[in-house]
């Protein structure tokens, strides 16, 4: 029966803050409690064995009383004997410097009775290795020179034991996944030559196993299928691996053809050290969803059958998470995986998440020109407008989904950002209501000659600058206004403008500089991600040398380079607030930064790719980030945590888009689908399916009723978002068991499909009054 162990969530690190006026430090998190090693819990309430069959330790015989001090040592020393005869010389070794125990003590201590039936009594080999080590590294204390140390052991065969000071209490550590312990894990504990007749067998016994069973099993064979192979490449069963890989990996889902081939290149013990994909299938385990009724049938065929070195697998790499009720089909199946590792758990998306819109300050807004050229429908634009600027009815009551107004700090509004709202309110008033019968125009800016090639596209909120960055490592702006684009005027000439004029903001341009084009120089590698600031005085770029830098648009000079990543950085984006910017990369981490500061705020945790995609959320106070782990993680900017998983595209995540309101996600993939996600319950509630290649860019209108999308095939799609998000099946027990029923054709929601020449979509935008903005550099193939 699989042990359904309870794994420690993701803690993010976090840099301390040497400024006031920045987000606190999250409260210190209690170090995870050590999982039991050996038999274990499940979610029923059983125990987990080692398949129904392992022999029951002996009991101690009796004999003389022994000190609790001496019977600690003695644990401590059964433990180190079985980790030399087990040939871990490497754990071995840390054990016995963290004790403080020479080598000849190890002979020196005779074990008593007790130790003896700690590590098994008779000696009988029906448990393996691991259970043998895991049963004694389960002695909840080890003395060692009189302090007590806790055991605790994330990978079976190798345990971590921390010395504690005297007079402090235990401490709780757990072992980092080096290499030698990942591997350790794959001993060889069966008969190579009867690994294909195991697989066989269980693969006969699902595919004859009643429908409603078939579908929830059968996601049993690609974790297995890895683990096996791993398990017979290891132990250098070079020839047998081979003929086992080419039996079954056919057999497998083809959105796992991937990672097959990373697999498939894995052929000898030595091209297994240092493999990220092996370690990451290792150290995570792969997470199966499956109902009460068919684990019962798992369980008994196995038992039956007395298949341990399945059972084994099962056991050790797998978490099963098990709910009560109807199995779910095929289609919900496949819906909801295809990720690195699995499903989430269903633990894993209960957070509470404040997805309502912080209230904004209230404005005195001038509109004269409301009642301009008789638009009978301008009404209902001013009604919209709270959606993108959370003010008129927003503002007068509180969101009961917002979170605390004072939950993060956040930037005050300066004059200039008020007269930029007011601006952005008189827009809204134009706004055009979108609609299946009203669809947006669509401009489209195509980039000719683009440098060795555009590799990222952003446009202001105003719509009055687009920045391109390109593979030669520029980052270029363009006005797209009559308004062209000045610097600032020199010291020297400075010194003579009139200060108190009223157009002292104008007279300090140099008209001089003034073109269409500015290009700034200091990158040194292509430049994956721009963003400008809400304000339009600041840009940022992000580049495969590790950087991201923060470029003002005043003078068109870098003001600040922050490094922290190590490798290239994909994606970096603004806070809708500014002050505030995300940054993610090849290092598989996303990192939370300020602008005054040249360190990060947070570093967010937990992805087993690189990160490549990020976005805030419209009220700052979370952050979605996208990876090549083909999964979606939402992240909580006050404390850190991972507060939603969401897993169900088939390919790494290229585009992120929160809906106006902040209580939908939208994402899109190199799988060519569009998938819809309620944040509230933590549910996948839409899937678009229509675009042939990778998604790249997706945005909803300003008042929510139209996502658009852009993607590689050289089209851009427009949807219908309201008829998408009602009538929502919401309630306990889809969400307790993630039942989704999502409809069978997404076409009814596809409203139009807009074809360039041979331009990929790499940006959309829409403006403040719903007209919409593409962007691509046009391709000659």
């Amino acid at each position: 029966m699989a042990a359904l162990h309870e794994e420690p969530a993701e803690v993010a690190a976090v840099q301390p803050d040497p400024d006031a006026g920045t987000p606190p430090p999250p409260p210190a998190v209690p170090p995870a409690a050590a999982p039991a090693a050996g038999p274990a819990a499940t979610a029923e309430g059983e125990v987990a064995g080692g398949g129904g069959d392992a022999a029951p330790a002996k009991p101690a015989a009796p004999g003389p009383a022994a000190s609790p001090a001496a019977l600690d040592r003695q644990t401590l020393v059964a433990v180190l004997q079985f980790l030399r005869r087990s040939n871990l010389r490497e754990s071995e070794e840390i054990l016995r410097r963290e004790a403080r125990l020479l080598g000849d003590d190890l002979g020196a201590v005779a074990l008593s009775p007790a130790s003896a039936g700690l590590l098994g009594g008779s000696g009988s080999d029906a448990d393996s290795g691991e259970a043998l080590l895991g049963r004694a590294t389960s002695a909840a204390a080890v003395a060692i020179g009189g302090n007590v140390a806790t055991v605790a052991t994330s990978s079976p065969g190798v345990a971590a034991v921390a010395a504690v000071p005297p007079g402090k209490g235990a401490v709780v550590v757990e072992d980092q996944p080096d290499v030698s312990a990942v591997l350790s894990a794959y001993n060889q504990q069966g008969d190579p030559t009867l690994y294909e007749e195991y697989y066989s067998g269980l693969k006969h016994f699902i595919e004859c196993s009643l429908d409603c069973h078939r579908a929830e099993l059968s996601q049993l064979f690609y974790p297995l299928f890895v683990h096996m192979y791993l398990e017979l490449v290891y132990n250098q069963h070079e020839s047998e691996a081979k003929s086992f890989f080419e039996r079954f990996h056919g057999d497998q889902e083809c959105y796992y053809q991937d990672d097959l081939r990373v697999l498939s290149s894995l052929t000898k013990k030595e091209h297994m050290k240092g493999n990220e994909t092996m370690l990451d299938f290792r150290t995570s385990k792969f997470v199966l969803r499956i109902s009460r009724d068919s684990y019962q049938l798992l369980k008994r065929h196995l038992q039956e059958k007395q298949n341990n070195q399945i059972w084994n697998i099962v056991q050790e790499h797998l978490y099963i998470d098990i709910f009560d009720g109807m199995p779910r089909s095929k289609q919900q199946i496949d819906a909801m995986v295809g990720s690195l590792a699995g499903e989430a758990k269903r633990e894993a998306n209960k957070a509470k998440v404040f997805f309502g819109l912080l209230k904004e300050p209230e404005f005195d807004v001038p509109l004269d020109d409301e009642d301009e050229e008789g638009e009978n429908e301008e009404g209902k634009p001013k009604k919209k407008k709270p959606k993108k600027d959370n003010v008129g009815s927003k503002s007068k009551k509180q969101d009961p989904n917002a979170p605390p107004q004072n939950r993060i700090p956040l930037p005050e509004l300066k004059d200039s950002d008020k007269l930029d709202k007011v601006m952005n309110m008189k827009e809204a008033a134009r706004r055009v209501r979108l609609g299946p019968e009203c669809l947006p125009s669509i401009c489209f800016y195509t980039f000719l000659n683009a440098y060795q090639g555009l590799t990222a596209v952003d446009i202001t909120d105003d719509s009055s600058m687009i920045v391109g960055g390109f593979a030669d490592s520029t980052v270029r702006v363009w006005s797209v206004t009559p308004k062209k684009l000045r610097s600032v005027k020199t010291a020297a000439d400075l010194s003579l403008i009139d200060k108190e004029s009223d157009d002292v903001l104008e007279r300090i341009m140099d008209e001089k500089t003034a073109s269409e084009l500015k290009i700034l120089y200091g990158h040194s590698g292509p430049v994956y991600g721009t963003s400008f600031s809400p304000d339009r005085n600041y840009l940022l770029s992000c580049s495969e040398d590790g950087t991201v830098r923060l470029w003002s648009l005043q003078t068109f000079t870098c003001l600040v380079g922050y490094k922290g990543h190590n490798y290239p950085v994909w994606d970096t984006q603004f806070s809708p607030y500014g002050y505030y910017f995300v940054s993610g990369g090849h290092d598989r981490v996303a990192r939370l930064w300020a602008t005054d500061h040249y360190q990060p705020l947070r570093i967010f945790a937990g992805h087993l790719a690189d990160v490549t995609c990020t976005r805030f959320h419209p009220n700052s106070n979370y952050i979605a980030t996208g990876s090549a782990d083909r999964t979606i993680r939402l992240w909580d900017v006050l404390n850190g945590n991972c507060v939603r998983i969401f897993t169900g595209h088939k390919g790494p995540i290229h585009s992120l888009a929160f809906s106006p309101n902040g209580r939908f996600l939208a994402t899109g993939a190199t799988d060519g689908r569009v998938l819809l996600w309620d944040i509230g319950h933590g549910l996948m509630v839409g899937e678009l399916k229509g675009h042939t290649d990778t998604i790249y860019a997706l945005r909803f209108s300003r008042d929510g009723e139209i996502l658009a999308s852009g993607s590689m095939d050289n089209t851009v799609r427009l949807w219908d978002a309201v008829k998408a998000f009602e009538d929502l099946e919401t309630d306990d027990f889809t969400t307790a068991t993630g039942h989704i029923n999502l409809p069978e054709n997404s076409q009814d929601l596809l409203l139009g499909t807009y074809m360039t020449k041979s331009t990929p979509v790499v940006h959309l935008h829409f403006t403040r009054r719903n007209l919409l903005l593409a962007a691509g550099a046009y391709s000659s193939q």
